[in-house]
């Protein structure tokens, strides 16, 4: 049995649930269908009475999931350091806040959280002995543009080296492996008025991993770029393709990976995001931990269709299952 567990994060049904189509029960009930039973959750989001959580709304949770055999794998923190007009969290407000998501972490069962890339290192080396006695690993998100190897993610990886924590390291986002130029982005940028060979020459630049401000310049400038195209160009700041290979260097200190993604194939096949190498790379290492899904087609789709989170989700985990057995099996050979 593979040592990669799958899940669903509950943003994958942010349209839904803003439409008010689905509630939170019902896309636990949908992932645990398709065999995705960890459920990573938003509690600013999914928990109307955040954060002044009872035990008996601990409890309901757990219930509920128990309902349909899933399970908790993590909890996306929020630090909001501008709660007061003008004035920024202090330093020993953010420890406080953090402190108070890892208390409710413990409380409800969770090993992971998710900690936003903007918290500094030292904030959260204040943090650690709360994150040791309540058992949660605080995991940095590295979202793109930052990738493995930036040098503000290193910060956080020093810190937990130098104190030999078990409980402090870092959570990537899927993002950062965006290999081909997602065709949802394109068609939008389209439908907004970008021409079809600037947006064409977009995606050459991207696919040829040209520097993305050579690019931004080429279509601003030299190319007279309408208002769409100069945005279609400035997307690929935050669209690196970082290395996949460089995995097994860093999976020691994850264990929990948010698997964004922006749209499936009908035969199930993410156009955009390089699982089919990434998922070799965990196989090869032994990582243990839970691929979350994390759908984020909606916003670049609804303007034309209806969105359909479900789906999407579903059709990734097929992919999921495909790559993860492929990989065993050629492990097991090896």
């Amino acid at each position: 049995m593979s040592k990669i567990q799958r899940g669903v994060s509950l943003y994958s049904f942010q349209e839904e649930m803003f439409l008010g189509q689905m509630g939170v029960e019902d896309c636990v009930a949908f992932a645990a269908s398709i065999g995705a039973k960890g459920i990573e959750i938003l509690p600013e989001q999914n928990m109307p009475r955040f954060p002044n959580i009872d035990d008996g709304e601990v409890a309901r949770w757990q219930d509920m999931l128990a309902r349909h055999g899933a399970h908790f794998t993590c909890y996306d923190m929020f630090l909001d350091t501008k709660l007061r007009k003008g004035e920024t969290m202090s330093d020993e407000e953010q420890v406080e806040s953090i402190r108070r998501d890892l208390v409710l972490c413990n409380r409800l069962g969770i090993r992971n959280m998710r900690v936003l890339v903007f918290v500094r290192p030292d904030i959260l080396e204040k943090c650690v002995p709360y994150a040791e006695q309540l058992d949660v690993h605080m995991g940095v998100e590295v979202h793109a543009p930052w990738h493995l190897e930036h040098a503000w993610i290193l910060r956080t990886i020093e810190v937990a080296d130098r104190l030999g924590t078990q409980h402090l390291g870092i959570l990537p986002d899927m993002g950062i492996f965006m290999k081909h130029y997602p065709p949802e982005f394109r068609a939008r940028f389209e439908r907004q008025g970008a021409r079809p060979e600037v947006a064409q020459f977009i995606v050459d630049q991207h696919e040829a991993k040209i520097m993305c401000e050579y690019t931004i310049y080429e279509v601003a400038v030299k190319m007279g770029g309408n208002k769409a195209e100069i945005a279609m160009a400035e997307t690929l700041r935050h669209a690196p393709f970082a290395n996949p290979r460089r995995i097994k260097d860093y999976a020691p200190y994850f264990r929990h990976i948010q698997a964004k993604f922006y749209g499936m194939t009908e035969d199930c096949i993410d156009p955009t995001i390089a699982y089919d190498e990434v998922i070799p790379e965990l196989v090869k290492c032994g990582w243990e931990g839970t691929l979350s899904s994390e759908y984020e087609g909606n916003r670049w789709v609804q303007d034309v269709m209806p969105v359909d989170s479900r789906e999407q989700v579903r059709r990734q985990h097929v992919l999921f299952e495909n790559l993860i057995a492929r990989a065993e099996g050629h492990r097991e050979i090896a």
